[in-house]
């Protein structure tokens, strides 16, 4: 404990002395980083009480978490593809629950009880109502919801008031819009992520890929208005402001403090990092890829995406077409709805006809060649070397770049 005391410490002075300001949320002073929530088990308990004990907020991602547990797997991978659907869904939504829950507690004893400790929840998925039950529940410090507007997510905490509630939106307009609908339910966002579709990594906060450009999505445009919006609405010091997508530098995240925000998030940076949940070889594949290697594409969700070309998706994005021109056969053989609205599932021909959840947990597990690796289009603080969390914040909060380590 003292040793992570003062590891805290020496992390807080870096950053006060490189210029950056700390923030508070729930109580805590904290470190202006928040690393994202990545599905299917890419940040779990492993990762995000990792980077909650350096002083941070590090987030699960709740999706699919069964598949971390051999024991869950033992008891719900013969039911996917069950024909009694209700029962095989009610099962294995009880196994990802219980898993969610083991994710929590992993990343509060990792975080010694500091930083803060988060769950991201899709709102684009089946179960999102019932993660962010249980996460609440399960006394998660904070929910954050992407993937879709999450109007309904003061109502889902309502007996959870010291909860904080973060949703995940990309322009002006949202915020406005969310803010206005959650007041008249009596609550606020306790933070904003607000994530720029050109530059994050997995599902992307725009209606097509073609939005993707647009220049209402810039921080330089965004941050001032979101400000000008809270400050006229009387908000401007109730919630803080995270900008996510691209970031990866002390200069990046003093910039972005200058145009109104509190703390910056990260995807990528982390999901390298050795302290990430996934395999090594999911880490190598993110970190050895460049500019070239990274694509748009539209997810079976029906939102943009952003991931790298690997031999998977360089195939799914050749024979895409063929395979929207028998959308209409239903070709979803799954016993469980992992998402609310499924191209493949729904033949739907507009968007993705893959299965999301099988290809991310394949990338999980570091099938090179049959993965869905998502990945921001940013360059990474180390390059293609799979650094320490430790090295990674030390970097960020004061542009100083620690020695390899063996």
């Amino acid at each position: 404990m003292a040793e992570a005391s003062a590891l805290v410490e020496r992390l807080r002075e870096k950053a006060t002395a490189s210029g950056l300001k700390l923030w508070s949320l729930a109580g805590k002073s904290l470190l202006p980083v928040v690393q994202g929530g990545m599905g299917v088990g890419v940040s779990a308990g492993g990762l995000a009480g990792t980077v909650a004990r350096h002083g941070a907020i590090g987030t699960i991602s709740s999706v699919d978490l069964r598949r971390l547990h051999p024991d869950l797997m033992e008891q719900t991978q013969h039911l996917e593809k069950s024909r009694d659907v209700d029962h095989a869904r009610a099962v294995i939504n009880d196994a990802n629950s219980e898993a969610l829950r083991r994710e929590i507690a992993r990343a509060r004893e990792l975080s010694m009880g500091f930083g803060l400790v988060a769950v991201n929840v899709m709102k684009a998925i089946s179960a999102y109502a019932s993660n962010v039950r249980t996460a609440l529940e399960a006394g998660i410090d904070a929910v954050v919801v992407g993937a879709g507007l999450p109007l309904d997510l003061p109502e889902l905490a309502k007996e959870h008031p010291k909860a904080k509630l973060i949703p995940i939106l990309s322009d002006a307009r949202g915020v406005q819009l969310i803010i206005k609908k959650w007041e008249k339910k009596g609550r606020l966002p306790d933070a904003i992520v607000i994530e720029h579709p050109r530059l994050a990594g997995g599902h992307l906060g725009a209606a097509k890929i073609a939005d993707l450009d647009d220049r209402r999505f810039d921080f330089d445009v965004v941050l001032p208005q979101v400000c000008e919006f809270l400050q006229k609405a009387g908000y401007e010091k109730d919630i803080p402001l995270i900008p996510a997508g691209g970031i990866n530098s002390l200069q990046d995240i003093l910039h972005l403090q200058s145009l109104g925000a509190s703390a910056v998030q990260m995807g990528t940076a982390f999901a390298v990092s050795r302290e990430s949940d996934a395999a090594l070889a999911f880490k190598q594949v993110l970190a050895n890829a460049g500019p070239e290697d990274v694509v748009e594409f539209t997810s079976v969700a029906g939102l943009p995406a952003r991931g790298v070309r690997s031999p998977w998706l360089e195939k799914y994005i050749r024979i895409e077409p063929k395979l929207k021109a028998v959308a209409h056969e239903k070709r979803c053989n799954m016993a469980f709805d992992c998402l609310t609205h499924c191209g493949l599932r729904d033949g739907n021909a507009e968007v993705g006809q893959f299965c999301i959840d099988k290809q991310l947990a394949e990338a999980q597990k570091g099938e090179v060649g049959k993965g869905l690796f998502f990945r921001g289009a940013g360059v990474l603080p180390f390059g293609n070397q799979i650094r320490p969390v430790e090295d990674l914040l030390s970097w960020l909060v004061s542009g100083e770049r620690p020695a390899v380590t063996a």
